[in-house]
């Protein structure tokens, strides 16, 4: 059977010639990292691909899949695993690159190989990106719009920005968008490049430790030796995440609501020194005393500078380093200028951090939000499902709120009215400024009820005027909500918001 399968493919020739791989220097417990970091892939990819069978990716649904997901112990130990491995991945990219990087394992022939390890890790932090906006909590969705603001702020960012938000606002396109980056591109990227490295590394093999003289070191075999240890420290790496996964599952907060303009977000770890970056680049112009500096710290360009221009150079420098470092060895005394300017960005990247963190936590304390706990976030029903209160002394959404509008249709309109118009017309129907109109106190929702029917049915493009000029898209909900589903959520909207008090709709009138 073996000689059968090596004459028509050849693999048992190239798995032999895989194990018997001389290491140089024999196997070592420095040369771990590859493989964890491949282990961690393999695990985010699995982990991913089971999640996908309880996610649904929309505005209405998004946060109540991932809150069903938290109910069911099952999944919500895999999203813990998916979650925890998503920082392992991270870390172990930038531990192998940084290895590579002290070893000078960089230098010629292996200069394309270092440039895709530097894309690996890009590609694993869009990875991170990407999925912190899924759950669609309210961490979720101003961490992200944070994202997103910067990445319209160079020349030309306004089209990047609308594209990967999917329009003028956030919503179920935004959700879409990065739900096939995160789940589709990303990861092909991150598989073609994980091959293109591994071929890169299997043409020019192991660089091996730093010594002055290569000839002198012991030789080794990848087998059994070096895969020993490469299966230590992944179990190891596998222990820990599920050890994590246990101890300290990730939190969801409440669902996304785009008008509590008091929530400040925090980014994930691997991005926090970003936001002490933008946040210390003001703070220090300001305290510079120069007089342009102190006057220019809270203009637009520096933001860009801060947020765009300082990491893209540093992407550069990183990227094109085989070719900055002109020492004609790998030994440390040769590269102590690059050595040494590596361990000051690091430790600027730790305190920027740390920074971040603080700031945070002031701006939170400065808010006078008190948080919520997870068991009273998934404890709660979802929300609006009874009625909640405005804050003015209404509520919203109680049975029988309107004029001859009968309570079982406000009560299930308001269930509609929750999972599909909430995110942009907000739990109160108070509208987001120049984005999506208001419905409470809205006279054209509570006037003649077939142009309502006929807005909600088929939608508004373009710019929508009801009092005033909004940019965002009404999409036609005709082909999504039944005929009774739209009779409900009018009913509700017309007489259920504060202020309104219009006439139920009939599903006949809809049909």
């Amino acid at each position: 059977m073996l000689n059968w399968i090596e004459s028509r493919t050849g693999f048992i020739s190239m798995t032999k010639d895989f194990l018997t791989e001389d290491i140089p220097g024999g196997a070592s417990y420095w040369y771990v990292f590859g493989s964890a970091t491949m282990f961690a892939m393999i695990l985010q990819i699995t982990t991913g691909i089971f999640l996908t069978f309880f996610y649904a990716p929309s505005a209405a649904t998004a946060w109540e899949s991932t809150r069903a997901i938290y109910l069911n112990p099952y999944t919500h130990f895999l999203l813990s695993m998916h979650y925890w491995g998503a920082s392992a991945m991270i870390a172990l990219v930038f531990l192998h690159l940084l290895q590579v990087l002290i070893w000078g394992a960089y230098k010629s022939p292996r200069e394309l190989q270092w440039i895709v390890g530097v894309l690996l890790l890009l590609v694993t932090l869009v990875l991170g990106l990407s999925g912190y906006l899924l759950p669609w909590d309210m961490d979720a969705y101003f961490a992200s719009q944070v994202s997103l603001n910067i990445a319209g702020l160079p020349p030309g960012g306004a089209l990047l920005q609308g594209i990967a938000q999917g329009g003028g606002t956030m919503g179920t396109d935004t959700i879409n968008r990065f739900f096939g980056i995160h789940v589709w591109l990303m990861p092909a990227a991150l598989v073609a490049l994980v091959g293109a490295h591994l071929a890169i590394f299997r043409h020019n093999g192991p660089a091996g430790p730093v010594v002055d003289d290569p000839r002198k070191m012991r030789p080794g075999r990848f087998w059994p030796d070096q895969m020993f240890m490469d299966g230590i420290a992944s179990l190891v790496v596998f222990f820990i995440i599920i050890f994590l996964a246990f101890v300290a599952p990730p939190f969801l907060d409440a669902k996304a609501d785009p008008t509590n303009a008091a929530f400040v977000p925090y980014p994930a770890w691997y991005f926090l020194f970003l936001f002490g970056l933008l946040n210390f680049v003001p703070v220090l112009m300001q305290g510079s005393h120069i007089p342009f500096l102190v006057s220019q710290a809270n203009a637009p360009w520096v933001e860009l500078f801060a947020a765009i221009v300082i990491p893209t150079i540093g992407g550069i420098i990183v990227l094109v380093l085989p070719w900055l470092d002109r020492s004609t060895t790998r030994s440390f005394a040769s590269r102590a200028g690059i050595l040494w300017t590596t361990f000051f960005v690091i430790v600027a990247i730790v305190a920027l951090s740390f920074y971040a963190q603080s700031t945070i936590q002031a701006h939170i304390a400065a808010s006078g939000v008190t948080p919520q706990t997870e068991d009273q976030i998934l404890a709660a029903p979802p929300p609006n499902a009874g009625g909640t209160s405005n804050g003015t002394g209404e509520t919203v959404g109680a049975p029988g709120g309107g004029a001859g509008a009968a309570s079982a249709q406000v009560t299930a309109g308001q269930s509609v009215f929750s999972q599909n118009c909430s995110s942009c017309h907000g739990a109160n129907g108070q509208g987001q400024p120049g984005v999506a109109p208001p419905l409470a106190k809205n006279p054209f929702v509570t006037g003649d009820p077939k142009a309502v029917i006929n807005v909600v049915e088929n939608g508004l493009h373009g710019q929508a005027v009801m009092g005033q000029t909004f940019s965002a898209p009404m999409p036609a909900w005709k082909s999504t909500l039944s005929k009774k589903d739209i009779a409900d959520v009018i009913t509700f909207i017309r007489g259920g918001l504060p202020g309104n008090s219009a006439s139920a709709v009939k599903v006949s009138a809809v049909k």
